[in-house]
């Protein structure tokens, strides 16, 4: 973490929306995007090992632009906690990552993780995800924040 904002964790996630947004004006790609709101997630947000997106290739969820150490690069609908949250289309928080049935140790210092899922209206084009060494390091508030800054994506980038 090398700039946190500092506050509640609403301030914070306000503060990431506002951040975020003037990154995405006048920009429409949604790579790029994606790329420049991981990176944001992984400087403001502390305890976090991996902040990224895997993407909907229309047959699997493939590795998209994060900041962390390497990562799996395709994770099947339904695997891990990515996958459920892909399969599901909700939000998923684990506290404790080692008592998720099947999830996937990408990183073995990963102790919690949350899985925002991207959608728009009814077409999935990915997941949002961070992990953390911390147990139960995500929230509610972390949920909240972490979705609205998911519409942002959603809504300031082309998706084709």
């Amino acid at each position: 973490m090398n700039d946190a904002p500092a506050g509640s964790k609403s301030e914070i996630y306000a503060s990431l929306r506002e951040s975020a947004a003037a990154l995405f004006a006048g920009e429409r790609n949604a790579i790029a995007n994606a790329a420049n709101l991981g990176a944001l997630l992984w400087q403001a947000l502390p305890d976090l090992n991996w902040a990224g997106f895997y993407l909907w290739s229309g047959r699997d969820l493939v590795l998209g632009p994060f900041q962390g150490k390497v990562a799996c690069v395709r994770i099947e609908l339904g695997r891990g906690v990515c996958g459920r949250a892909a399969t599901e289309r909700k939000t998923q928080i684990v506290g404790d990552v080692h008592e998720f049935p099947g999830h996937i140790a990408c990183d073995p210092a990963s102790r919690s993780e949350i899985v925002v899922p991207l959608v728009l209206g009814e077409r999935l084009l990915g997941v949002l995800d961070l992990d953390s060494p911390r147990l139960g390091r995500f929230d509610a508030a972390d949920a909240a924040g972490l979705e609205a800054l998911a519409q942002l994506w959603i809504a300031g980038s082309d998706h084709g």
